[in-house]
């Protein structure tokens, strides 16, 4: 997908945000199959956080998004792919700033640079097993950024194409326990690695938006 075609998708968007695909969902298995609880519960709220979701052209004109592999270490989200982010630090002045700051941190994102526009936030989501309420941080960047993994939080830097979350996308569903948990999801796979959970489902949200537009 064209990056001036995004940008005009972008322009204007709806009211409501389209949901994520169906099959994205995680559902606990065993005897009684159930959903995990997607929202904190009532008069929680968890702690803020927010990601960013940047979108450059390449060389070749073509959309790309900026996703990170984390490391293996002992801890939730341990080497899952997830976008530059982390929690909101009482010297942010609103998310867009920590979206920004965590991305400078983990891989090295100067917004001067890459000329990134902000668009608008997705839709929050909650991660239970870390109580962050996230705030995915859409952006466009007017050029490819150069961008450089600081290895004690970032594996890989990762920059699929956004054709593989237009709607029409494969994706993979599979069991796995996690923890003491059985689950059922779907995933995208990306160079080798399962994109799932929260992060898959902010990427399809978008390639929900895109397909739309």
């Amino acid at each position: 997908m064209q990056f001036d075609a995004v940008v005009a998708r972008l322009a204007t968007l709806p009211d409501q945000l389209p949901a994520p695909a169906e099959s994205l969902m995680p559902f606990i298995v065993g005897s009684l199959e159930r959903r995990p609880p997607l929202e904190p519960p009532a008069g929680w709220s968890g702690r803020a956080a927010a990601v960013l979701v940047l979108i450059y052209p390449d060389r070749g004109g073509d959309a790309r998004v900026v996703l990170i592999e984390r490391p293996t270490y002992e801890g939730h989200h341990s080497g899952e792919v997830s976008f530059p982010g982390g929690k909101a630090e009482p010297e942010d002045a609103d998310l867009v700033a920590t979206a920004l700051r965590e991305a400078a941190e983990e891989v090295g994102l100067r917004a001067d640079q890459a000329g990134i526009r902000i668009i608008s936030p997705l839709d929050r989501f909650w991660i239970p097993v870390s109580d962050f309420q996230v705030t995915p941080i859409l952006a466009l960047a007017d050029r490819q950024p150069d961008l450089v993994p600081r290895a004690s939080e970032v594996a890989r830097i990762l920059e699929p194409s956004l054709e593989r979350f237009l709607p029409d996308a494969p994706i993979q569903v599979v069991e796995r326990t996690i923890g003491a948990t059985p689950l059922r999801y779907g995933h995208y796979e990306v160079d080798g690695l399962s994109v799932w959970g929260a992060t898959a489902r902010v990427l399809s949200q978008l390639g929900a938006i895109l397909a739309a537009g």
